[in-house]
């Protein structure tokens, strides 16, 4: 049984982006125990072509390899539909007996027109991230930073997490009708990517709070689809300009059309863009979720170098088109310690009169 890790390659490339976040903000940051923390956590062994949390697999096809993800209920109640069946008894092999008949090429569209998570090997071009003047830049120090982290899981919440190492006041935004998934997981994990933020818990729906939140804030992290947060007014066109603003856009497969409503997570963004082992008898999964932490830990970059810049900028970051940038890179497996969080997460909601008050006194300075 072999512990997951990650190529040699791919971590000896992320930690050149490490260091260059460490230079901006004097925060040291091991790449390798981002990429590979969570499986050590875990004390995870690879699998193969089944993803460390076992929701995503390889599957194989006449026409090359694709990756579906079941992650969610909806996901596998999604399989009969997929295949074509009233009915379906272990959904994993129905699936991988269709792809077999089918193809890959044909899976993984029809995945996605029922909203399911997929990709094709790759089939994504490596890219760097986007990046758009949006308004009036303004240095500030990072420790005089307001973030509002409205992601979830790992990518989003790790960039999160390196501003609040770097001195910022991170708030992580969560419904408390639909909280960030991973609190119910690890512990340790959830803990790793959010000790040391605010909790703040409000209704998606309530436009009003988070509208004013948003509009004080000087960086966002977001990676809603892109209407989510737009047909509320939440948007970055939409929300109060302020001077400055970073505005961070994690997506699975950038913003242009038709990847803008694929839902994506980190195994199978990482095969649609490339980053997998080949062991023989074909691919296998590099490591665990390795877009997430490679996404994570690229938009912390980017968004440290945009506030060296004076920010005003709205930057978009695929997590495939990420991962494609590390495709190929090989090596024998880097593996780090588990890493021991700095802090317990707070209960959901835990600061909500703080951050109210922080919102409010913001406010009345701004206008």
């Amino acid at each position: 049984m072999v512990p997951v890790g990650a190529p040699q390659q791919v971590c000896a490339r992320a930690q050149e982006q490490a260091d260059r976040f460490a230079a901006r903000t004097g925060v040291a940051v091991d790449a390798t125990a981002l990429i590979t923390g969570r499986a050590a956590q875990l004390g995870a062994v690879s699998r193969g072509r089944i993803s460390v949390g076992g929701a995503t697999r390889l599957l194989g096809g006449a026409d090359g390899w694709c990756a579906v993800t079941l992650a969610r209920a909806d996901d596998v109640d999604a399989v009969p539909a997929l295949v074509g069946a009233d009915r379906v008894g272990d959904p994993w092999q129905a699936l991988a007996a269709w792809v077999h008949r089918h193809g890959a090429g044909a899976a993984v569209e029809r995945a996605r027109l029922l909203g399911l998570p997929a990709g094709l090997l790759g089939e994504t071009a490596a890219a760097a991230p986007r990046i758009r003047v949006t308004g009036a830049g303004a240095a500030r120090p990072v420790a005089d930073l307001l973030v509002a982290d409205l992601s979830s899981m790992w990518a989003g919440p790790l960039c999160g997490r390196l501003l609040a190492c770097a001195g910022a006041t991170v708030v992580k935004v969560e419904s408390p009708r639909r909280p960030d998934g991973t609190r119910a997981g690890h512990q340790g994990f959830y803990d790793w990517m959010n000790g040391g933020k605010l909790s703040y818990a409000v209704d998606f729906d309530d436009i009003r709070a988070l509208h004013r939140l948003l509009s004080v804030a000087d960086v966002v992290i977001e990676a809603s689809r892109p209407a989510a947060l737009r047909r509320r007014g939440l948007g970055p066109e939409t929300v109060a300009p302020r001077a400055g603003r970073v505005w961070l856009h994690i997506t699975g497969h950038g913003t242009d059309e038709p990847g803008a409503d694929w839902v994506a997570f980190g195994d199978d963004a990482a095969v649609s863009g490339g980053l997998v082992e080949y062991h023989g008898t074909g691919p296998m999964f590099a490591g665990d979720a390795i877009a997430d932490p490679l996404t994570g830990l690229c938009a912390a970059d980017v968004v440290t170098e945009s506030l060296g810049r004076g920010g005003g900028e709205l930057i978009e970051v695929s997590m495939a088109a990420t991962a494609a940038r590390y495709a190929g890179l090989a090596g024998e497996p880097s593996h780090a310690p588990a890493p021991r969080p700095a802090a317990r997460a707070p209960d959901l909601g835990a600061d909500n009169a703080r951050v109210q008050t922080m919102i409010e006194e913001r406010w009345s300075v701004s206008c």
